[in-house]
This record gives C-alpha cells, structure tokens and sequence, in this order.
C-alpha cells in the first residue's frame, strides 16, 4: 500500500510521499512542490489548476475561475450548483475535479497509484458548528473515496506542522504550534522530544484550538476597507439617509463568492441602484468590473498588495483598467486598522488553547510559525505576544503541513 498526506488548503495544496523514511512533498506543477488552490474551466479544453488556472484568468482566456474552494466546505454551499460553461456543477464536484488532478500528478511524480492518505484538517472548519466540522470531514472523505483512495483517515493540521518541527528538536520541549493559512488559524499545544517519535501521541496533545480566520479573511477586509470605496462602498443614495447596498461589494471582496456576480442579475440591479446614487460614477466603475469579470483579478491585486504591506510601509494598487489614473494607495498602519479585529482573534484564541492545555503561558519553550499570514507583522506581534518567553521557530511556511501529514501517513500506513 502506497499511503500519502494531503494538504489540501484554502489557498495552496501539497501532497507528500514518504521516501527512505523521510517525507517528500511530489512535485504537483513543474518543479514547484506547492499548487494554489485554484480551478479554471474553458469551453473547449480540460481543466486548468494552480497557476495555470491564474494565469488563463489573468490572460483573459474565456472561461470560469475558481479558487478559495476549501471555504464551502461544512457549509450549504457546499452542495449548491455553479455555472461551468453549459452545465452547472455542485462545489463538491468542483473540489473532487481539482483534487483528481492533484493526485493524478503525485502518481505519476511516483510512479506508483496512492492508496491511501492522511488528509490534513483544520480544528474548526465552522465556528460553534460541530455538525458543520463533521459534514465537512465527511465530504472530503466521500471525495477521497471517490478518487480511488482506499483507506482516508484525518490528521489536525497544527498537529501535522509540530510532526514536521519535532524532526529537528534535540530535546524535550513544550511547543505552541501556530498554522496560519488561507482560511483558518490553528493552535496546539504539544509535547515534543527526539524519543517520542514512535509513540501513541495522544497524551502528548495537550490542547487543539481553531478559528475560522486566514489570509482570505484579512484580504477582505483590506478590499473592504482601502479599494471598495472607490467603487462605491458605503456611499449615499440621493433619498433618505440610506447607504448604496453592500451585498455586492461583500461578494466582490471574497475569493469564494465572485462568481455570484457574473449571472448577470447582479449588474442589472446595480444598474437600478445606481440611477438612485447618489454618486453615480462609483457604481459605473463597480459594474465595469463585473461586466468584464475582472473580479478574481482585483482579489488578486488586493492579496498582493497585503503582502507588500507585510514587507513595506505602503503598497500602491493602480486600478487604471477600471478608470484612467485610479489607484488606491495603502498605508501599513491603514491596513492594520482595517484587520486589527482578525489580529486579536487569533490571539484571544491562543489564550484559549492555552488554558485548555492548563498551561501557564511563560512555560511554553518554543512557538512554531507556518502558514503564510504569519508573515503579517500584526498576526505575529499577536502570536508571539501570547508567549513573550518562548523561541520564535520558522517552519516551512507551505509545506510543513504536508510535511506532517506525510510523516503520520507513514507511520499509520507504512
């Protein structure tokens, strides 16, 4: 039996095989070990994914793009159907096509069909939703099945990342482990050593805690807050004191809703919204990006621009193809206070996890950082200021999750 672990995220994927007792993550697009999770369906030829996808969107080839899929797991969505050229397809059939190509591409890196996987999970896929959490795991189940999968277990994916940094300790500590992706923060506090290898680890997991907050997230309410205005956010209509309606511009700013926009419903209400604006020319730039589907492109300008900003004082987000000279200009500090609220989610729910573990915060020896919003300067001032004493430990920031679960495939499967 050939088993893998299958990091299947809301913004990137991996999927890693064990070779000579060490995990390896396949190479699932060219040389690169990491694939986004995006899809992109043409008219007239097979699907697209990973950066593929991206760039036939970014290209203007025709067709739909969709990414962030991960999101409408545990959710109604999940099982709602979507446009896909002539037919429409449920969001599960979305997921099964772009995961089908993922292992497709592990086996054939291999040599070998997979048959089994550990597949990584977040503590909470839905906040306060325990039936959520368990119609989540079972559809990603339903699907590995349906893929050839034999045997699918669930590993948690902070857990997954602490198998990952417990290969290099040289001895005994007491770790927080901190995974902050696409569309969760992950927490665990574990107990690590050189000669806990082999061993049931049950006892050593003192605490898991999650949070439906990620990159995505932080992504929004940047959009929201710093490029949205500019096509009429929060803006006025001419009667009573009433705001334009925000619905659309609340689907444009996430990843997992775009698409919502292009059935052409959206445009005509908004075009009957706009005769009442009271500044018109705001609602035109809004319809121009809908009426081009140019959606997913702002989305991906605006993720660019916070991570400028997770390097820099100021990102610029030039928006002339929507206008001639627009651009949005972000400050650090703005962008900040736009997601300020995220931040201290993250770590309200580290202190959680903390007490959970009955654990003392000054005790914690070191935290492991991975994920790509720990490099958000305010995400891990909130991190590390729940354990001030503790060592600052950078994982792989995409691929210790894989790394993990590939480690527990092996030992769970052989």
């Amino acid at each position: 039996m050939t088993a893998c672990g299958l990091d299947f995220g809301t913004s990137n994927t991996t999927l890693g095989l064990a070779e000579a007792g060490r995990p390896a993550l396949m190479r699932l697009e060219g040389d690169e070990t990491t694939i986004p999770s995006a899809i992109f369906f043409a008219p007239t030829t097979e699907a697209k994914v990973g950066r593929a996808a991206m760039s036939a969107y970014l290209d203007g080839e025709p067709g739909r793009l969709m990414r962030s899929l991960k999101s409408v797991l545990g959710t109604g969505l999940i099982d709602e159907a979507t446009q896909v050229g002539r037919e429409r397809v449920k969001f599960r059939e979305v997921i099964a096509r772009y995961l089908a190509i993922v292992k497709r591409r592990a086996e054939a890196a291999a040599g070998r069909p997979l048959d089994a996987v550990v597949h990584g999970r977040p503590v909470h896929f839905v906040d306060g939703d325990q039936q959520g959490d368990q119609r989540a795991e079972d559809t990603l189940r339903e699907i590995a099945l349906s893929l050839g999968f034999r045997e699918v277990s669930f590993q948690y994916e902070p857990v997954a990342a602490a198998l990952d940094y417990e290969r290099g300790v040289a001895g005994e500590e007491l770790a927080l482990i901190a995974d902050i992706g696409g569309g969760t923060s992950d927490f665990s506090v574990i107990r690590l050593g050189p000669d806990r290898h082999a061993r049931d680890r049950a006892a050593d997991i003192l605490a898991n805690e999650g949070v439906r907050v990620g990159g995505v997230d932080f992504d929004r309410r940047l959009s929201l807050g710093a490029v949205m205005p500019l096509l009429g956010y929060g803006s006025r209509m001419k009667r009573a004191e009433l705001e334009v309606p925000s619905t659309y511009f609340h689907e444009l700013a996430t990843w997992s809703s775009i698409n919502k926009l292009y059935d052409g419903r959206a445009v005509r209400q908004i075009r009957e919204v706009r005769r009442e604006a009271a500044r018109p020319e705001l609602l035109d730039r809004l319809i121009r990006v809908i009426d081009d589907e140019r959606g997913h492109g702002l989305a991906a300008e605006v993720e660019t621009a916070k991570i400028r900003l997770s390097e820099q004082d100021e990102a610029a987000l030039p928006l002339g193809w929507v206008e001639s000279g627009l651009e949005a200009r972000i400050r650090r500090e703005a962008f900040e206070r736009h997601t300020h609220a995220l931040a201290e989610k993250i770590r309200e729910r580290i202190a959680r996890c903390l007490i959970a573990a009955g654990i003392a915060a000054d005790r914690i020896d070191a935290v492991f950082l991975t994920g790509g919003s720990t490099r958000i300067p305010h995400v891990r001032q909130a991190i590390l200021g729940a354990v001030p004493a503790a060592r600052a430990i950078e994982g792989d920031t995409f691929g210790a999750v894989g790394a993990g679960l590939t480690i527990e495939a092996a030992r769970r499967y052989g």
